[in-house]
C-alpha cells in the first residue's frame, strides 16, 4: 500500500484536518458559554460573569486565530491532491463551501474582535451582541460544513450535467439533507462537551491551587451542569439517530463498526472484541444479544445484515481501525456522562470544589473529548470508503494523479514541522491566559 498514491493523499488530507478541527470544536463549545455569561452580566450585573467571559473571550480568540490558519491548507488541498473530485463535484459542494465562507466565516471574524478587544468601546449590550454573533456563525460556519460532508455520506439534491459532472438540483433537498440535520445535533452536541469539559478542568485546575476561587466554583458549577446535558445528548437522541441513518443508509458501515461478519437476526452489540477480517469472526468478544437490533430498527429481532451480504470491494477497507475507533468513541462517550453525573452529584451536595481526587480527574480529563471527538470522525470517514461520495465517485478516481506520491510526503513532513511549532505556540500563549487568569495580579485566597 505504500506505493498507492491514494494512501498519501488521504492521509495528508487527514491528518490535516484532524489538526484543523481541534480548535474549531473548541470555539464551537465555548462560544454558547460566552453569549450565557455575557447575557448574564448584562442582565443581573454579575462581575463574576463579566469576568468569566472576558477570560475564556481571549481562549476563544486564540482557537480561533489557530483554527484558521490549519484551516486553509486544506481549502488549497481540494485542488492540488483532490482536483478529480473537485472537477466532478465542485459544482455541488462548492457551493456550501463558498456559503460557509461568505456568510458565516465573515460573520464571526468580523465580531471576533469586538468580542476580544472591543468590550470598552462597545459598552455591554452592544458587546453581548457581538458574542452572539461569533457564536451563530461559527454554529453556521459548522452547518455548511456538515452539509459538504452529508452530501458526501447521502447524496442528494443534485442532477449530473451534460459533461457527466454534478450539479445543484435542489437546493432546498441539499441544504436539508436529513444527514446533515443529523449529523449536525451529534457534532455540536460533541463539541459542547469538548468546551463544557475545557471550562471545567480549569476550574478544577484553580481549585486546586486555591486561586481565584469565585472563578473556580463558576467554572465548575457550569461546566458539570453543560458537559453532563451534552454527554447525554451525545448519546440520546443525537447519538441514537445517528446510528439510525448509518443503518438505513450505510450498511456495510454499521457491519463494520460493530465487527459483524455474519446476517442475521438478534443482531449484538459488542463491548469488547478483536476483529479478525481474515477469519471473518470476532476474537474473544463480549456482546449484548439483540442491543444491535434494537438500537439499528427498533425492536430486538429485527434482522442485521452483516459484510456477509455485500461485495467485499463495498466494505470499508480498514474494518480494524474503524471498528476501534468507533468503539473508543462510545466507550469514553460513556465515561464522559458517569464522570459528569458524579460530578454533579458532588456539586449538588456542596462538595465538588472541595473533592481533590475528583477534581484531579476533572482536570486530567479535558484531552478526552478532543479524543473521543476524533473517534467519532474517523469512524465516519472510514465507513464511507471506498467512496468519496457515496455510491457515486470512489475515492480511487478522486485524487491529483499527476501529483506524485514523493510530492504529496514532502508537503506532509512540511506540514508536520510546521503544525508542531504551531502547537507549541499554541500552549504556550494558552498556558500564559491561564496562569495570569481570568484577574491578572490577583490569586488565592484574595479571591475567596
Amino acid at each position: 500500500m505504500a506505493d498507492d498514491p491514494a494512501l498519501w493523499h488521504r492521509l495528508q488530507f487527514a491528518f490535516s484536518i484532524t489538526y484543523h478541527y481541534l480548535f474549531p470544536q473548541l470555539t464551537m463549545g465555548l462560544a454558547w458559554f460566552l453569549v450565557y455569561w455575557k447575557w448574564r452580566a448584562l442582565r443581573t450585573g454579575d462581575a463574576r460573569c463579566a469576568t468569566a467571559a472576558r477570560f475564556w473571550a481571549r481562549i476563544f480568540g486564540l482557537n480561533f486565530a489557530v483554527g484558521v490558519v490549519t484551516g486553509i491548507p486544506m481549502e488549497f488541498q481540494f485542488g492540488t491532491n483532490w482536483a478529480n473530485f473537485s472537477k466532478y463535484s465542485g459544482g455541488v459542494i462548492g457551493q456550501t463551501l463558498a456559503m460557509e465562507g461568505m456568510f458565516a466565516f465573515l460573520l464571526e471574524s468580523a465580531f471576533v474582535g469586538a468580542l476580544v478587544w472591543g468590550e470598552k468601546r462597545l459598552g455591554p449590550r452592544r458587546h453581548f451582541l457581538a458574542a452572539l454573533a461569533v457564536a451563530l456563525g461559527s454554529w453556521l460556519s459548522g452547518y455548511f460544513i456538515l452539509v459538504t460532508n452529508a452530501f458526501m455520506q447521502h447524496p442528494v439534491g443534485h442532477v449530473v450535467s451534460a459533461d457527466g459532472t454534478l450539479a445543484i438540483g435542489d437546493l432546498g433537498a441539499y441544504l436539508l439533507n436529513p444527514w446533515a440535520l443529523v449529523q449536525f445535533a451529534h457534532n455540536q452536541a460533541a463539541a459542547v462537551v469538548t468546551g463544557a469539559f475545557a471550562v471545567t478542568a480549569i476550574g478544577a485546575f484553580y481549585a486546586l491551587r486555591d486561586a481565584y476561587r469565585d472563578q473556580a466554583r463558576l467554572y465548575l458549577n457550569h461546566g458539570t451542569v453543560v458537559g453532563l446535558a451534552a454527554a447525554v445528548l451525545v448519546a440520546f437522541p443525537t447519538g441514537d439517530a445517528q446510528a439510525k441513518i448509518v443503518a438505513h443508509y450505510q450498511e456495510p458501515a454499521l457491519a463494520a463498526m460493530e465487527g459483524r461478519f455474519e446476517t442475521g437476526p438478534m443482531a449484538e452489540i459488542t463491548l469488547i472484541g478483536q476483529p479478525n477480517v481474515k477469519e471473518r469472526r470476532l476474537d474473544n468478544p463480549i456482546k449484548i444479544p439483540g442491543m444491535l437490533s434494537f438500537l439499528a430498527y427498533g425492536t430486538f429481532h429485527s434482522d442485521v445484515r452483516g459484510l456477509d451480504a455485500f461485495p467485499p470491494d463495498t466494505w470499508p477497507p480498514n474494518i480494524e481501525l474503524m471498528y476501534y475507533a468507533f468503539h473508543v468513541m462510545a466507550g469514553l462517550g460513556t465515561i464522559f456522562i458517569a464522570l459528569m453525573g458524579l460530578a454533579n452529584i458532588q456539586r449538588f451536595r456542596g462538595r465538588l470544589a472541595t473533592s481533590r481526587p475528583l477534581l484531579w480527574v476533572l482536570m486530567l480529563a479535558f484531552p478526552f473529548p478532543f479524543i473521543a471527538n476524533t473517534a467519532g470522525w474517523m469512524t465516519t470517514e472510514l465507513g464511507r470508503q471506498p467512496w468519496l461520495i457515496y455510491g457515486l465517485f470512489r475515492t480511487q478516481d478522486g485524487f491529483s494523479h499527476v501529483v506524485s506520491s514523493g510530492d504529496v510526503l514532502f508537503t506532509l513532513i512540511g506540514l508536520l514541522g510546521l503544525y508542531f511549532v504551531l502547537g507549541l505556540l499554541y500552549l504556550y500563549l494558552v498556558g500564559r491566559e491561564i496562569v495570569h487568569g481570568p484577574e491578572p495580579g490577583m490569586t488565592g485566597a484574595a479571591h475567596g
